[in-house]
């Protein structure tokens, strides 16, 4: 029985050590596939920018660490900058763990996505903004947005390599490919991110996605 027992360990060991993604002991890196542990890996990020910045270097991420910016409730003290990103008008400053999560989104998610449904890669990605020193909805009163400190982004449409757009706005109601598309990517912007608002949600969504790290990370998904 305890050679038995041993070779289970043995062989789940094994199988760990070469699915990184599941192993919550294995460092994080971004080219892995979202796995079991991945979540948990991206939710220690949250309040440590440098172990973050760590992530991006071990996962060959360019990017670039902007000063900290801005007072109170919109203080930016982790501004971290993609410079190869594909966004469109140019990467702007987002936290590390926003920075992060869109890799990985990217990675596992829109470059397959594109590819399987189109049989084209992925162009650019047209952004609304991520800074907005604000409340939510623009209110004079209540709760800072995640915008507030540049820990969300608002994402708007998708070109693909061979010219195609895909909007938020234009295409994410019906039955063909692009809804397909917009569906696939929002479902799996989910698994790594902590909020994530799409038209589901409510008519301000209706022309983008919006994805930030705030406090929580119960998967709120619409």
């Amino acid at each position: 029985m305890l050679a038995i027992f041993a070779l289970i360990a043995f062989a789940g060991w094994s199988w760990l050590k070469s699915h990184p993604e599941h192993d919550p002991t294995a460092p994080l890196d971004l080219r892995d596939p979202v796995g079991m542990a991945t979540t948990t890996k991206l939710v220690a990020l949250r309040d440590d920018a440098e172990e973050c910045r760590t992530v991006l270097e071990r996962s060959e991420i360019d990017y670039a660490a902007l000063d900290a910016a801005g007072e109170g409730a919109c203080a930016r003290p982790d501004r971290t900058q993609l410079t190869q990103f594909p966004l469109s008008p140019a990467s702007p400053p987002v936290t590390c763990p926003v920075a992060a999560a869109l890799e990985l989104w990217r990675i596992n998610s829109l470059e397959p996505a594109a590819q399987e449904i189109y049989g084209s890669g992925l162009g650019r990605i047209e952004h609304l903004g991520a800074f907005s020193c604000r409340r939510l909805y623009g209110r004079d009163e209540g709760s800072w947005s995640q915008h507030a400190t540049g820990n969300a982004i608002d994402i708007a449409a998708f070109v693909l390599e061979d010219g195609q757009r895909i909007s938020v706005l234009g295409e994410w109601d019906g039955e063909d490919d692009e809804a397909r598309f917009l569906r696939a990517v929002r479902d799996d912007a989910c698994e790594v991110f902590a909020t994530v608002l799409s038209p589901d949600y409510n008519a301000a969504h209706a022309d983008h996605f919006h994805f930030d790290q705030g406090g929580r990370w119960t998967g709120f998904c619409r």
